[in-house]
């Protein structure tokens, strides 16, 4: 079966392992008759009851028609005996029955047999007889009490209407028990048939009152509850035996929903014992999730039925009773919040639909759009109403669920809707300034109401600040009209009120104020200039709006800076030939025609210019040549010089008259300035017949400086300074290129560029200081190219100085530079050669000479390791820690624990080979070797003192000692050899005593005789 149903395909059981499991006395009485769904359809009878319900809704009472029973059942003639008497008459007849039997059988015995013997042996059998007799009357009793127990059940209108005691007398009536198979089949069959007619069809809805009347009629039939539970499993099986015998896929379908009904309310109707007392996962081979899914969905109908009954009326009572209701159903709190809440949702919605409809239908002028407010106004006070409920003191007796109303998840939960509820709330935002104030209760409903449809704040505040900005507009203008503003005494205080009322923001009011002084600007501008009577207007509404004078700049900056600045537009695409007297008279008027500010017209042509002065420098850098870029220079000098200075002349309404000649004598120079050396820089300097003939100064306040970095603007005059030297020069064939003209005049033109790119002094003097001391580095490394300072490159050196005019000083650093490094690549290359040790290296210090800067720290290290080395095969024995640790690191520069750890690793690898080396020594009977392999042994004990050695021959460790004794060493270091060779005290004291008797062989004997 799939997954989405709830039965699956169970093994049919066997009828006899359903029999023996139930244990029922009469299989026939045991199947319940189930009459055909048709039939229970046509048969069962409902009446519609008034129920006592809180919220005063119709509820629907279950009746039963006694016919699904049968008829009332006849009694037998026996039968009619037994239920006429009563047990302990039943008891006694019984006995006297017997009694007589004996009695007649004992005397018709006598009188056959004529003997006592025989009467006694006929009463027996007579008094058997009857004993039988009367038990078999007895065994009827169960039988008779089942019957009347039917009767009693059919005689009811409503077998629900059945009382335990009724059912009590019947039992003690006749002296039965429950557990009688003949009464506990009865009892079940009618239980059956009362729950089977319970149960609605599949199509049909729980009504909810099933469970209770179970409950209610298997009390009074006193049937216990795995009696009951197993009646329920039957009609459960009968359901599925239906399933498998319609080949209707929608009788199919009704089948298993009344299969899901039938786990419902028998969960209902057992509470917790329905978990061991019905087993439908193992009958029917069904999920957990599958059992909860029916109890879920049955609960949700049956909640969703009680839901109709709640308007927007709703109140304590009603949330109490549908608490109970939902803790009757099973139903979790989660699930009943929810559908709560969209039950309360579509209430809402019905509403909003309501209202739309109004605002969109076309007789929305003729209604007005009062309906539409009354229907939002029934929404906020039903959300109202839900608000305080959830507040409510004894709001744990509640139904979950009730809070504030959100549209969210619902019918309005999307885009296109939402847009439709923007309309609404904007068109109750303009509804609530009926006579142009927001009340507090409006402010407070308008809020609930966003928070229903779930606009977020800035799109509320945003609908709400063009509500008000057009309330605000409207108010403003009948002030204006109608002279209150004129009359108030503050105008600041009377705008202020008037924002307190509207819950405006004045911050929002003063932007409109500025609109509406930039509308009126705007006005007034359109014929290109402001007359007297329209600067008082405008300065009446900034008066009245109260707005400041930095707000009045900006806007005058602004609209009226369009206007002039297409005028200053049109004054620069007239180019150096078109700047006329017309054009001039044209920026003029602008200028002052307009009204603005001298600094504020001033920034509009500036920003201007400086795009063209841009374009001009664009150019230069994508220019093909040297020559090319500062042809391009060129035109954007003559352009600032032709253009812009009178362009600026005209804005400040300035007369530009030709210039005095400046007498150059009157400024001396300061001879001891050394930036006067420089050759490029004195050039820029005007003399005096070139500032005779110049008619104008050149205009400097519209610069580059903040539009290009400090690096580009460098580089610009940089390409123009090098054209300045080298002047205009054209390729000739081989590579070759001539100098076709040049002019000294040009550095004239380079003063004037680096006022456009917006240099201070000091920049251009740092770009002709590098200029000229690259010119002198590259005379310098010619000359020094064997790194030789001598006293005639010394003077070759200073002619060159003096040519390109570096300052000595400078001149110094180079030289300086050029022979350091040379001296640094032949020291580095000494190092590595192996021809400067630590002696050497001592001594270049002591000449002031920065080792650390010229030899690498790899090279040092390499230098220290290389000295060590030296230390310990020198044959000496000497180890100086101070030497080694500290002196020598310091002078190489070298981390004094880094030296340490070099050492001890050099000394532990070097302390075996000395060993080897002074046996091999020794076996070349070369005594000398011998003493120095074993001093560089003692000097690497001394930096890392060592355990004592191994030899594979002890004879050749005696010789070595002997060898070291004729040396006469220090007793110390004797001693130390002592141990390091591991020879014993008794050993040392025959070779000392020997070597004093001068019994130690000499260096020509034999071998034989040289050892011990």
């Amino acid at each position: 079966m799939e997954t989405s149903l709830l039965i699956a395909t169970p093994p049919v059981p066997s009828r006899r392992l359903l029999l023996s499991r139930l244990a029922f006395a009469s299989p026939r009485r045991f199947l319940p008759r189930l009459p055909s769904r048709r039939l229970l359809r046509c048969r069962r009878c409902r009446l519609s009851l008034p129920r006592c319900y809180v919220s005063q809704a119709p509820a629907v009472a279950t009746s039963v028609d006694p016919s699904v029973f049968g008829g009332p059942k006849e009694l037998s003639g026996p039968q009619a005996v037994i239920s006429s008497l009563p047990p302990p008459a039943r008891l006694a007849s019984s006995i006297v029955l017997t009694a007589i039997a004996i009695a007649a059988g004992f005397g018709i015995g006598v009188r056959l047999g004529g003997t006592k013997a025989a009467g006694i042996g006929v009463a027996a059998a007579l008094g058997a007889a009857s004993g039988a007799a009367a038990y078999s009357l007895n065994s009827k009793v169960p039988e008779v009490a089942a019957v009347s127990l039917h009767n009693l059940v059919v005689g009811y209108d409503d077998p629900a209407d059945l009382r335990k005691d009724e059912v009590e007398a019947i039992v003690q009536k006749y002296g039965v028990s429950k557990q009688d198979d003949a009464f506990k089949a009865e009892l079940r069959d009618l239980y059956s048939r009362f729950v089977s007619s319970i149960l609605p069809p599949g199509s049909e809805n729980l009504k909810g009152n099933e469970a209770e009347t179970i409950i209610k009629f298997k009390d009074a039939l006193g049937i216990d509850d795995p009696d009951a539970a197993l009646v329920h499993v039957e009609i459960g099986r009968h359901i599925y035996r239906q399933r498998l015998e319609t080949g209707d896929r929608e009788a199919d379908i009704e089948q298993r929903k009344a299969f899901q009904k039938l786990i419902y309310v028998s969960t209902l109707v057992f509470g917790e014992a329905s978990k061991f007392l019905l087993p439908w996962k193992r009958l029917f081979n069904v999920t957990d999730s599958q059992i909860e899914i029916a109890i879920r969905d049955n609960a949700q109908k049956l909640y969703a039925s009680k839901l109709k009954a709640i308007g927007q009326d709703i109140d304590e009572k009603q949330l109490i009773d549908l608490r109970q209701s939902q803790l009757l159903y099973k139903l979790s709190d989660q699930t009943a919040g929810e559908m709560f809440r969209e039950h309360t949702r579509k209430l809402v919605e019905e509403n909003i639909s309501s209202a739309l409809f109004i605002l969109k239908s076309r007789t929305h002028a003729t209604t007005g759009i009062a309906h539409v407010v009354q229907e939002l106004d029934k929404v906020l006070e039903f959300n109202n109403i839900l608000i305080s409920l959830s507040k409510h003191h004894e709001n744990g007796q509640f139904a979950p669920g009730v809070g504030p109303i959100s549209l969210l998840g619902g019918e309005y939960d999307g885009d296109r809707k939402f847009d439709d509820l923007k309309i609404l709330y904007r068109s109750y935002a303009e509804e609530s300034f009926p006579d142009g104030r927001l009340q507090e209760e409006k402010l407070a409903a308008l809020n609930q109401l966003r928070n229903i449809f779930g606009l977020g704040k800035r799109e509320a505040e945003n609908i709400m600040l063009d509500v008000t900005s057009r309330v605000y507009r409207r108010r403003l203008a009948r002030a204006f009209s109608g002279g209150d503003l004129d009359a108030a005494p503050s105008k600041a205080a009377y705008l202020q009120n008037l924002c307190e009322d509207l819950h405006f923001d004045p911050n929002n009011a003063s932007k409109i104020h500025e609109e509406i002084y930039r509308q009126k600007l705007q006005q007034f501008v359109e014929d290109g200039e402001l007359s007297d009577e329209e600067v008082a207007s405008l300065q009446r509404y900034r008066v009245l709006l109260c707005i400041h004078q930095e707000t009045v700049d900006a806007a005058h900056a602004d609209i009226c800076g369009r206007l002039f600045e297409k005028a200053v537009r049109d004054a620069i695409a007239s180019g150096v030939d078109g700047y006329d007297d017309d054009m001039r008279n044209s920026v003029r008027k602008a200028s002052q025609g307009l009204r603005l500010t001298t600094e504020a017209a001033m920034a509009i042509a500036s920003k201007a210019v400086r795009k063209v002065f841009l374009t001009y420098i664009q150019r230069s850098k994508s220019a093909g040549s040297r020559t090319e870029a500062a042809k391009e220079l060129k035109k954007l000098i003559a352009f600032n010089a032709l253009v812009v200075t009178d362009l600026v002349s005209d804005i400040k309404g300035e007369h530009v008259a030709p210039t005095e000649p400046i007498d150059v004598e009157a400024k001396p120079v300061d001879e001891e300035d050394e930036w006067e050396s420089l050759q490029t820089l004195r050039k820029t300097k005007p003399s005096k017949e070139l500032d005779a003939k110049s008619s104008k100064p050149v205009q400097t306040e519209i610069t580059l400086g903040d539009d290009l970095p400090e690096r580009d603007r460098a580089e610009i005059y940089r390409t123009y300074l090098l054209f300045c030297i080298t002047g205009e020069t054209t390729a000739v064939p081989f590579g070759a290129q001539i100098v076709t003209k040049k002019d000294n005049s040009e550095f004239q033109l380079l003063k004037q560029l680096g006022g456009i790119l917006g240099m201070s002094d000091k920049e251009i003097v740092e770009v002709h200081r590098n200029f000229a001391e690259q010119a002198f580095m590259k005379q310098a490394e010619i000359i020094l190219a064997d790194g030789q300072l001598t006293k005639a490159r010394i003077e070759q050196l200073n002619e060159v100085q003096k040519q390109v005019g570096l300052p000595a000083e400078y001149a110094q650093k180079v030289i300086k530079n050029i022979t350091t490094t040379k001296m640094s690549r032949a020291i580095e290359t000494a190092v590595a050669q192996g021809r400067i040790g630590i002696k050497q290296v001592r001594e270049l210090k002591e000449a002031n000479i920065d080792l650390d800067n010229m030899i690498s720290e790899r090279l040092r290290e390499n230098l220290f390791k290389k000295t060590v080395e030296e230390i310990f095969s020198s044959g000496t024995g000497v180890f100086e820690e101070v030497e080694v640790y500290e002196r020598i690191p310091s002078d190489l520069s070298i981390d004094a624990e880094k030296a340490k750890a070099i050492v001890k690793e050099h000394a532990k690898s070097r302390l075996a080979n000395t060993l080897v080396q002074a046996v091999a020594q020794l076996r070349q009977k070369n005594r000398d070797g011998v003493v120095s392999s074993l001093n560089d042994m003692l000097a690497c004990d001394t930096a890392v003192p060592a355990d004592p050695l191994t030899w594979s021959s002890p004879k050749e460790l005696a010789d070595l000692y002997c060898a070291y004794l004729k040396s006469i060493p220090k007793p110390e270091k004797l001693a130390r050899l002592q141990y390091l060779l591991g020879i014993s005290d008794a050993t040392a004291t025959i070779l000392r005593d020997t070597a004093e008797r001068g019994a130690l062989p000499e260096e020509d004997e034999d071998e034989e005789k040289f050892e011990f």
